[in-house]
């Protein structure tokens, strides 16, 4: 992630010259081609992985997860770069271990009963504290780090960009299945995660005075060891000097994405320039972002969110045209106005959710039983998992 967050030019205006670095997490599941269920993978297969992708490559909470992690990056191209890169060798490492490469916030109906955790100290330490919550996790997710050096630019920053965390998980949604049944939603893994502690949409905080005096009482009455077990949507890495966003599903297509990772830096550069004017975006209650991000995990990209300004729904396409708009001169100077641009491409042919709920209906309407109709959902995440990965 960002070592040096963000670099200023000694010449010129200095907030025209801001660079802000990017960090990129992506998890995945391995699939068993042959039965479409999740499989858990030999030692000697995250040791080629290891071998390969270094220390990008590590383990999940589940031994069919596996998570890559980009190292600092200056812009989304180079992002692009390193995650077309770690798809296409985790992908042909699994296929040598007679695995395949899924991207999906949910497997389509394999059941987290089935699953076993990995047998490392910091996961069996995690299952002990937090029992029957964390059993469940068979989700995967996408987190995105935008370089911010200053802690205190950091939380003002983190207070204003919970606006736009709803439409980041419009955009990403890829989890409408679970344990094999259709939950009427385009992002079910929320409801799952949601049974964690310490997670969903924070309250805006006044400081970061006041947010380290919130992590220090957890941590001093001895309930969290470090602020690394608040899993907000939105959140100060405790690693880095990065602002990580940790709301998106995992996204199925990596143009998907790269359009997210290009969202997010530009809403950071945004306000950024706004706090150089003296401008802030509104404030707004947890309570209210909370309600949007439910109809985004409810509706997705098909749907409307709440505009505050106006008090009324607003259909997702005409709030993206608005966001593009106001972010697109920052897309220009950040060189990801083309990734920027593709949140169309996802509301016009829908996000993965849309995608994999449109395979599964013309599956069954050609005469395919559930079982069937489902096995053909995950071959189709297989397979748009590695599309336009060269």
């Amino acid at each position: 992630m960002a070592k040096y967050a963000i670099h200023r030019q000694n010449k010129g205006d200095v907030m025209d010259d801001i660079a802000l670095t990017l960090g990129v997490e992506e998890e995945y599941l391995l699939i068993d081609p042959k039965t479409g269920d999740t499989a858990n993978p030999p030692t000697e297969f995250f040791k080629t992985c290891k071998k390969e992708l270094g220390t990008s490559v590590t383990h999940e909470f589940l031994q069919c997860q596996i998570e890559i992690a980009t190292p600092i990056c200056q812009d989304v191209s180079d992002a692009r770069k390193h995650l077309s890169r770690s798809r296409k060798i985790l992908s042909y490492i699994a296929k040598k271990f007679d695995l395949e490469l899924m991207a999906a916030s949910t497997h389509p109906f394999t059941s987290w009963r089935e699953q076993k955790p990995t047998e490392e100290e910091r996961y069996t330490k995690m299952a002990a504290d937090l029992q029957g919550a964390i059993r469940r996790m068979l989700i995967c997710g996408t987190h995105v780090h935008v370089g911010i050096l200053d802690p205190g630019l950091r939380i003002d920053v983190m207070n204003q960009v919970r606006y736009f965390l709803p439409h980041m998980l419009a955009l990403s949604t890829s989890s409408p299945f679970w344990e094999g049944d259709l939950m009427g939603m385009k992002s079910y893994r929320l409801s799952v995660f949601d049974g964690m502690p310490r997670t969903g949409i924070p309250e805006s905080m006044a400081s970061i005075g006041e947010y380290e005096r919130m992590i220090g009482i957890m941590t001093d009455a001895g309930v969290i060891e470090d602020a690394s077990k608040i899993w907000w949507d939105i959140r100060p890495s405790v690693n880095f000097p990065t602002l990580e966003a940790r709301v998106c599903d995992m996204c199925t297509n990596l143009e998907d994405t790269l359009s997210i990772v290009a969202l997010y830096q530009c809403l950071v550069r945004m306000l950024i320039h706004l706090k150089s004017r003296n401008i802030k975006w509104r404030n707004y209650p947890a309570l209210l972002i909370g309600e949007n991000r439910w109809l985004a995990q409810r509706f997705g990209v098909t749907g409307s969110l709440i505009d505050f300004g106006k008090g009324e729904l607003v259909s997702f396409k005409e709030l993206n045209e608005e966001m593009i708009g106001f972010l697109r001169q920052h897309a220009q100077a950040l060189g990801c106005e083309q990734e920027l641009l593709h949140t169309r491409t996802i509301i016009e042919r829908g996000s993965s959710a849309c995608r994999q709920v449109g395979v599964y209906e013309q599956a069954t309407a050609s005469g395919a039983t559930k079982e069937e109709a489902l096995k053909t959902v995950v071959d189709h995440l297989i397979t748009e998992t590695m599309s336009g990965i060269k």
